[in-house]
């Protein structure tokens, strides 16, 4: 049976757990940025280049051949770019899936400890209502395992969308 002091530190673990999920996410948002702020400064660069080499064409044929080299460079760094956000947003959807899988496991699992308790306790003549708490907990199980493919399935789908919207600006 779960006492004070076992749901105290499950709740100090959960805490813990949801901070350290936070901590990641906002790294991974950070790194998004950092990442969009390179790109920037990099194409800010390459683009003075540009403009500088192609100041100083005189013959219209280097000016043709200028332009045909930034634009087939042009794709290869967008799908670079693109790597580069979908390693981030695999990243931090693998760490999201792995806390709610952790999470409602822990809950399911203290959830069992507790209704076994109180059906170990449960007074003579009291059949009816343990099946009704059995029934609440199987219904209870069934709700965190919905949640827990409902989250798997918010962050593969919100991965996706990342990639789409990615590939769509590419």
């Amino acid at each position: 049976m779960l006492n004070f002091e076992q749901i105290t530190a499950n709740q100090k673990a959960a805490v813990a757990s949801l901070f350290d999920l936070s901590n990641s996410l906002f790294d991974s948002a950070q790194a998004l940025v950092k990442l969009n702020l390179q790109a920037a400064k990099t194409t800010l660069q390459e683009t003075e280049e540009a403009a500088l080499t192609a100041a100083s064409i005189k013959d219209p044929k280097e000016l043709v051949e200028l332009v045909t080299k930034v634009a087939k460079a042009a794709p290869e760094k967008a799908a670079s770019y693109l790597r580069h956000v979908q390693a981030i947003a695999t990243s931090s959807s693998t760490e999201v899936r792995t806390y709610v899988e952790t999470a409602t496991s822990g809950a399911k699992a203290e959830l069992a400890t507790l209704v076994d308790a109180a059906v170990k306790n449960a007074p003579a003549g009291s059949e009816n209502a343990v099946a009704l708490v059995k029934s609440a907990v199987a219904a209870a199980t069934t709700a965190f395992e919905t949640a827990q493919a409902s989250a798997k399935e918010a962050t593969d789908k919100a991965v996706e969308a990342v990639v789409a919207q990615m590939e769509a600006k590419a």
